[in-house]
């Protein structure tokens, strides 16, 4: 004998259930574009390199992701980095420096705002150094001078072309003179490998600002630029509040230093893999392979 279905307990209690439970979605399923304001698919940017589809506004890429995309087949071997003292003026504002850094690496999984890996782009043995901007805006410290002073001397080592790209809100404030003093370092790490006909190529991502503009960022022998860019030592409202005047449309963006002598080339994101490649390959004259 087959029980009476209990419609009480089997339909209306599941039912009354599902009203009062919130539906559970993930908080990242969409992006918004920041020029347009089009909702898109998280996964949809995701795949398409961060870049938003039909506006092609370029988002910020982690250094683990942008590493992916410029090294053959995704792999490359990292380049361990040295460690520096971790709060040497025993700086406090709002919070103590040791505790931002420790949610900064919480939040990153990486001990600076630097990653440096080597391997092969498009067949080319090369070094590249990534700024992670999520990492205190990507400022320069002394972990990050001494990270692409190590970048620097393994491209010497190896015999590589450099490749940095920059993201950094500008020096460490809470290092003090000790993170102005990355300035002239990094300097002279450019120096090396120019003097070792190596070649030093930057792409500056948005934003990169302060001193990390007024020095490495600024020393290469090729200057890249993805679109849309803020490029810059101050930023445009610290000018306009300065000099009290209205500035261009698209002042210190990355198209405008094209036209302006201060930036080579725009370079959309899904080409500078085989941009970096070519260009390395040519000022080292040396063949390389195409991406598949």
């Amino acid at each position: 004998m087959v029980e009476p279905m209990n419609w009480i307990s089997e339909v209306v209690r599941p039912r009354i259930k599902t009203l009062f439970n919130k539906r559970e979605t993930p908080e990242n399923l969409w992006i918004k574009c920041p020029d347009t304001g089009q909702m898109v698919f998280h996964k949809e940017v995701e795949q398409n390199l961060w870049v938003i589809p039909g506006s092609e506004h370029h988002l910020k890429m982690s250094a683990q992701a942008r590493l992916k995309t410029m090294f053959d087949e995704g792999t490359w071997i990292d380049v361990p980095l040295p460690e520096v003292a971790t709060d040497p003026l025993k700086f406090r504002d709002e919070k103590k420096y040791v505790d931002r850094l420790k949610e900064a690496r919480a939040k990153t999984g990486m001990p600076d705002a630097f990653k440096i890996g080597f391997g092969r782009v498009n067949g080319l043995p090369t070094t590249i150094a990534v700024q992670e901007f999520a990492f205190m805006a990507g400022s320069l410290g002394m972990a990050a001078g001494e990270a692409f002073v190590r970048g620097a001397e393994t491209a010497l080592e190896k015999r590589t072309p450099y490749v940095l790209f920059s993201a950094s809100g500008g020096a460490r404030m809470q290092e003090g003179i000790l993170s102005l003093m990355q300035m002239p370092r990094t300097t002279v790490a450019v120096r090396r490998l120019n003097a070792a006909k190596l070649p030093y190529i930057v792409v500056l991502t948005n934003p990169t600002t302060g001193g990390v503009t007024a020095s490495y960022a600024m020393l290469g022998d090729v200057h890249l630029a993805e679109p849309g860019a803020l490029i810059c030592f101050a930023g445009p409202r610290v000018i306009e509040q300065t000099i009290r005047e209205k500035l261009p449309d698209g002042f210190q963006r990355s198209e405008y230093l094209r036209e302006h002598g201060m930036v080579d080339q725009v370079v959309h994101r899904k080409d500078l893999k085989d941009t970096i490649a070519r260009l390395c390959g040519l000022l080292l004259n040396v063949p390389t392979a195409k991406a598949a």
